[in-house]
């Protein structure tokens, strides 16, 4: 922490909501991404009644270099899963829940019944909740796709995260054409649902590359868009190359709003499921 600038060091808060979070998510051994990515901001989500589930586990069937989450042989699908987090949202009364999961290629269809089983059982401990899915790019599937735009989640975020020259180095099993083509697939099938996605910088790219990447989306029809610093989870993890200034944020921020992105959070520690 003490080699970081500032503006990226955080707080830890360890309030009765936090300890309270903590607890109830044992009990029901439901996991999130907030534990699993050691997101900087956790003490402030968990005291704020606030977290971004994860689903299928918490091993990832491909090797991110950013991500801190395992990688390893996929764990077995537990179907109480989707039963557990309904009945957290319903404890803290959330009236805005994300769900987001490891990426399983080994499944079928990708993991895309798992994402439309718990939205089901959100809505029908929670019918007023606002649902948010993060999902992984289905290995290219648009019928997995289609499964979980037909239960209309409010918002479907699906993450970009690098800029396209990075891809084969940080994300070599994912794609960047196949992410902005599922994000433009999804308003095919249903114009109405708010498309979202992010970007991590820090990791090399340029601020014309990070734009492009901008007008990219936009081509899609992306609506939302986050835009946050890379941290390194530990010494084994993708080096930062560079921490961007505020101003810097800031200045996307304005680019984003003249693309038309409806809404736009550009912030160090911006990430895609929480809102600064």
């Amino acid at each position: 922490m003490s080699n970081l600038p500032e503006w990226i060091k955080t707080k830890s808060y360890i309030g009765s909501n936090y300890r309270e979070m903590k607890k109830i998510l044992i009990e029901f051994s439901v996991n999130t991404i907030c534990q699993s990515a050691l997101c900087p901001n956790i003490y402030r989500c968990f005291e704020n009644k606030s977290t971004a589930f994860l689903i299928m586990g918490r091993v990832c069937t491909r090797h991110c270099l950013y991500c801190n989450v395992s990688n390893n042989k996929p764990e077995k699908i537990k179907e109480s899963e989707s039963v557990g987090i309904a009945k957290i949202v319903k404890h803290f009364n959330m009236r805005r829940v994300v769900i987001t999961s490891v990426t399983r290629d080994d499944l079928p269809d990708g993991g895309a019944s798992c994402f439309v089983r718990t939205i089901k059982e959100i809505r029908k401990f929670n019918p007023e909740t606002a649902v948010e899915v993060l999902i992984p790019d289905f290995d290219g599937s648009e019928d997995a796709l289609e499964m979980v735009v037909n239960e209309k989640p409010e918002i479907i975020n699906h993450n970009i995260e690098v800029v396209e020259k990075l891809f084969p180095l940080i994300r070599p099993q994912a794609d960047y054409r196949r992410s902005l083509n599922l994000l433009n697939t999804v308003k095919n099938i249903d114009k109405d649902i708010k498309t979202k996605s992010g970007i991590i910088v820090g990791l090399g790219e340029t601020k014309d590359e990070v734009i492009e990447t901008m007008v990219d989306l936009r081509k899609v029809c992306c609506d939302i868009l986050t835009i946050g610093q890379y941290l390194r989870p530990s010494e084994k993890h993708y080096p930062v190359i560079e921490y961007y200034h505020p101003n810097e944020f800031a200045e996307f921020k304005m680019i984003g709003e003249k693309l038309g992105f409806s809404e736009i959070n550009s912030n160090p520690l911006v990430r895609s499921s929480y809102q600064l």
